[in-house]
């Protein structure tokens, strides 16, 4: 029972981080002149990857960031950076096409990493395993991340009810929701980094 319980609680946080549904239009606007044989390929590259990102960070991250000396709020300016670019190249030109637009390349960035698997989903992984044990965090993303991949299968009907106008307009408007989200990861790691080098100043001086 008590297993159960700390399952369903891990598989909320990580839904709730990883906000499949609240993603949706921004999915829409990152896809919108994709075909509709293509996007099967991104959503399903972009919960593959999300998975393996996931696993990945959970047994290994801290020793990651270790190695190279990084904090999980790198990532954060990181992915913050890189939404920003996506964004702005949305708001200029409509699209966010490059010379590489290929389906996996989608799904890969930005869909999977910083979207779906953003610093938040990976402290919540590694949080579920430290906490709730090894196979309730693995369950957790297996779940959550397959509920996501069936949420996206239906996104089609959306498009469909959008039209090609309304799909243009999504498209703009999530763009500047994606720069806001964009900038709040840069501003949120910026002051966690402020916040860290302060409290360092202090223990250096009264320690």
């Amino acid at each position: 029972m008590d297993f159960v319980t700390d399952l369903v609680k891990g598989i909320i946080a990580l839904f709730i981080i990883v906000d499949p549904l609240g993603n949706i239009p921004i999915f829409i606007g990152l896809t919108q002149n994709v075909p509709d044989a293509q996007k099967k390929k991104v959503f399903n590259t972009a919960v593959l990857v999300g998975v393996i990102l996931l696993l990945v960070f959970a047994f290994t991250g801290q020793e990651i960031l270790s190695i190279f000396g990084l904090s999980i709020y790198s990532f954060e300016v990181a992915g913050g950076i890189l939404l920003l670019i996506i964004a702005i190249r949305i708001l200029i030109s409509g699209t966010r096409e490059t010379t590489d637009s290929s389906p996996e390349s989608l799904g890969a960035v930005p869909i999977a990493i910083p979207l779906l698997v953003g610093p938040g989903a990976i402290t919540t992984t590694i949080f579920n395993l430290q906490v709730y044990g090894t196979e309730t965090a693995i369950l957790a993303v297996l779940i959550v991340l397959s509920l996501t991949w069936i949420i996206l299968r239906f996104i089609n009907g959306i498009y469909k009810f959008l039209g090609k106008t309304g799909s243009l307009v999504i498209a703009r408007v999530m763009a500047l929701l994606i720069a806001a989200i964009a900038v709040q990861y840069i501003l949120t790691g910026i002051t966690h980094f402020a916040a860290l080098d302060h409290l360092v100043f202090l223990f250096r001086t009264f320690g």
